[in-house]
Parts: C-alpha cells; sequence; structure tokens
C-alpha cells in the first residue's frame, strides 16, 4: 500500500507514545504487540522522530564471509532503495549472539543518508558515534562496540527479528527517543489527524494540572473529559 508523502511529514510532526496511543484506539493488534522492546535505545534522543519503510538485512561479524567483501552486501542494500517507495530505515537483525562486532559505523551511515535513509536500527551495536551525531542520522542499538570486527551483511529484504518483534520488507516505522514501533498500512493515512486530536484530549488534564489550583474534584472532572474525548475518538476511527 503507498503511503503519500503527506502522511509520511504527518507522522513526523508527533512522538513515538502519541503515535502508540492512536494505534491503539483502532483496535487492529493486541495493545502490547507492534513496537520494539527496551533493547533498542535512540543514541541521538533529542533529533525528530524518524518515519519510513523497513529495508531488512541479517549480519554477522564473528567470523569473515567466505570469500566475499564484508561490506559487498551494502551493494543489495542500495539497489533495493531505489525500489522503495518511501524513505528506508534500515534495519538490521545481529544474528551473532552476543554480538561480536558493530553493525555500523560512520562510513555506512554517510552512505545510507546519502541515498536517502530516513535511518537505521540494529539488534546489535554501533560504532563511530560522535561522528554519525553530525549526520542528524537517527540510530537505534542495543549498545556500542569499538570495532567492526569481521562485519558482513548475509541477506536483504528477509523478514527480521530486532527488539522481540519481527519486521518484515517495507514495514512502516516510527522511532524518537522513546523507541520504535510499526504502524499497520491501513491506518497510517489516518493517524497524524488523530494525534492531533489525541492531544487536544490529553489537553484537558495537562492544562487543568499546570493552572496551579488542582483539587481530586477537579482533577476527575478534567480527567473525565479526556476519557470522554478519547472514547469518542476511538469510535470515530473504528467506524471508519
Amino acid at each position: 500500500m503507498t503511503i503519500s508523502a503527506e502522511t509520511l511529514d504527518g507522522l513526523q510532526k508527533y512522538d513515538t507514545p502519541t503515535v502508540c496511543n492512536v494505534i491503539e484506539l483502532f483496535e487492529v493488534r493486541p495493545r502490547s504487540t507492534g513496537y520494539m522492546d527496551k533493547s533498542i535505545q535512540a543514541c541521538y534522543p533529542k533529533l525528530p522522530p524518524m518515519v519510513g519503510y523497513a529495508l531488512t538485512s541479517e549480519f554477522r561479524a564473528l567470523s569473515p564471509p567466505r570469500g566475499a567483501d564484508v561490506y559487498g552486501g551494502m551493494d543489495a542494500q542500495l539497489e533495493s532503495i531505489a525500489a522503495m517507495d518511501g524513505p528506508p530505515v534500515i534495519v538490521f537483525q545481529d544474528l551473532d549472539v552476543p554480538s561480536a562486532a558493530a553493525t555500523f559505523g560512520e562510513v555506512m551511515c554517510s552512505t545510507y543518508k546519502s541515498f536517502g535513509a530516513a535511518g537505521l536500527i540494529t539488534s546489535g551495536t554501533g560504532r563511530d558515534l560522535d561522528q554519525v551525531e553530525v549526520l542528524d542520522f537517527p540510530a537505534f542499538t542495543a549498545g556500542t562496540c569499538c570495532s567492526h570486527g569481521a562485519c558482513h551483511i548475509l541477506s536483504v529484504n528477509v523478514p527480521v527479528v530486532v527488539g522481540g518483534i519481527t519486521i518484515y520488507p517495507n514495514d512502516l516505522l516510527h522511532g524518537d527517543c522513546n523507541g520504535v514501533t510499526t504502524i499497520p498500512d491501513d491506518i497510517a493515512s489516518e493517524i497524524p489527524e488523530a494525534c492531533a486530536e489525541f492531544m487536544k484530549a490529553e489537553s484537558h488534564v495537562i492544562d487543568y494540572v499546570k493552572a496551579g489550583t488542582a483539587t481530586s474534584a477537579g482533577f476527575a472532572e478534567a480527567r473525565d473529559a479526556m476519557s470522554a474525548d478519547v472514547k469518542a475518538l476511538g469510535a470515530r476511527l473504528r467506524r471508519s
């Protein structure tokens, strides 16, 4: 399903927790699924939200590849980018457990960004963090490592497991300092507007408690107003 550039831009205006809150209202999946667990952390939490399509790959670094260039797998990745409907997010499953070396560094991230990638996620580790930071290139990892070891990409555009969930090629991803979630394609176009409405509903409570004159009765009233707005939003989204 092709998602418009306008929708992608709209999704980037909202933080990942708000996106997750809205996805829950559609009731298209259990509330405890679809997002990565705490093993995946943002390297640069002050960057704006990352939105793009998963370009998935498997990675190893413990032992050298047999008769192949350690960076050879990048050719298949870069060729795949041209066929994608929007900005890719490079997603690696590190098959070495525990991770033996860094999945990415300055060279790889500079290359991916130049080809239009929106960011990178790995279940393994990264390095060159200072150099990558100046690229303004979102990266999410399970840690850091100083060496690239015998890094090589085994396969591209295959299902991978990262952060406790399966990521399929072209899955729509949204990530920020709070973590990474998938977004079902069939509801993606409705999420930006719904995020704005959800935040408006939350303002009943936020504005009330910030006023500095809160009482338990007043809080209950503000909470009930928020709940009513969220309930009405959810009902409308599910009908659509």
